[in-house]
């Protein structure tokens, strides 16, 4: 192993849309995010693949996931693993690349996450779900990640006594941006009053809740002195990672509407870039529920505690705002595919940082951070990406 001292360049990206994918499996939805990374790269070849993946072994009876996809594209010999962390197993497995180059220990990483939630149907796919939570105190009393967010949020509401109505402008502006975003489960905006008029279920309404879906997105990180010949793209470099655990249940905690865990990696992604979240251009938040989105805000630091509600505004979050957030749709409108879901935001900033967001383009976005979280941010992964 050589010391490397030179920074960790994303030299290639690929994702599938995000959606119910009824006729592939969760080898396909893999192989063409893949394929895809790579040719990006310009065949760069990968020394280790990480995926990351949450149902797996539950939904589509596949574990070993390393070895099946390595075989699958190509890259029989190299090491390969899993990394699950509920739906921010994206976020730890790009973590676990970006430490292996940062080391030394190896050149390439190539890290894919990928989900085929269809694989499971009704109540044993929520079941599956529930698993990110504490079997013992909260799934065996029938809380789903929904239910106990929806508990929470019901607190946030009085505790901050918050306007229910003024909290449209989170997914109004993820379906805003996921209007014109070719691979979101949701491409068309909302229209005034939609927000106010839908279903509602406890404290949540039908687009206060991302939906759950299939989707694969892989990114290849490298030296910057192994960077293929001819290689083109401009160079996004990963400038700071984090990964912090809290309580797995929201009954061991002191504060209960505070996500130490989703500060913590903020904190730590933004120290190590050496940059401070005001300098962020924009922000590929959790929007899970609209409470995580919320909460995001708070614990990232753009909002004191108790006033992340009223970011809700398109001058502040939106595309030509302040802070934008999901910026092509987020959870809420490109979908949720949980395990994949943080490198579906590595691929997406890293579009923005090149300059290749079309319609979704932040103007002049030099600065990005991503963070994914594991159920109520009980694990919370977070990068600082630049260019």
């Amino acid at each position: 192993m050589d010391k490397y001292s030179g920074d960790v360049i994303i030299a290639g990206i690929g994702q599938t849309a995000v959606g119910e994918h009824w006729d592939l499996s969760i080898r396909e939805l893999a192989i063409n995010a893949i394929l895809d990374a790579r040719k990006d790269a310009g065949g760069l070849l990968p020394e280790v693949l990480y995926v990351g993946n949450m149902l797996a072994v539950s939904a589509s009876r596949q574990a070993n996931l390393g070895s099946l996809l390595a075989d699958a594209v190509g890259l029989v010999g190299i090491e390969g693993v899993t990394v699950e962390a509920a739906d921010a197993s994206g976020g730890a497995a790009l973590r676990m690349a970006y430490l292996a180059v940062r080391s030394g220990a190896v050149k390439t990483a190539l890290v894919v996450g990928v989900e085929k939630y269809t694989d499971l149907i009704g109540e044993a796919a929520e079941e599956a779900v529930a698993r990110m939570l504490d079997a013992d105190y909260e799934a065996a009393e029938g809380l789903t990640p929904v239910g106990l967010a929806a508990l929470l949020f019901h607190r946030y509401l009085l505790e901050y006594e918050a306007d229910r109505g003024m909290l449209a402008g989170f997914p109004e502006t993820a379906h805003a941006n996921g209007a014109s975003n070719a691979n979101a489960m949701f491409q068309r905006a909302l229209r005034p009053g939609t927000y106010q008029q839908a279903a509602q279920s406890a404290d949540f309404n039908l687009f206060d809740v991302a939906p759950y879906a299939d989707g694969a997105a892989a990114v290849l990180l490298s030296r910057e002195d192994c960077l293929p010949t001819g290689w083109e793209q401009p160079p996004v470099r990963v400038i700071g990672s984090s990964l912090v655990t809290d309580t797995l249940s929201i009954h061991d905690r002191h504060q209960p509407l505070v996500w130490d865990a989703a500060r913590l990696s903020v904190e730590g992604a933004c120290r190590m870039a050496g940059v401070l979240p005001r300098d962020i251009d924009f922000f590929e938040y959790h929007d899970a529920t609209t409470l995580h989105a919320v909460l995001s805000l708070e614990a990232a630091g753009f909002a004191s505690q108790g006033e992340g509600w009223k970011l809700a505004q398109p001058e502040v979050i939106g595309l030509n705002g302040q802070i934008p957030v999901a910026t092509f749709g987020g959870l809420k409108a490109r979908g949720h595919p949980l395990g994949a879901t943080g490198l579906y935001q590595a691929v997406e900033a890293t579009l923005q940082l090149r300059g290749q967001a079309g319609k979704n383009q932040v103007q002049n976005a030099k600065l990005g951070l991503i963070q994914c979280l594991g159920g109520m941010a009980s694990t919370a992964a977070a990068h600082v990406l630049a260019v």
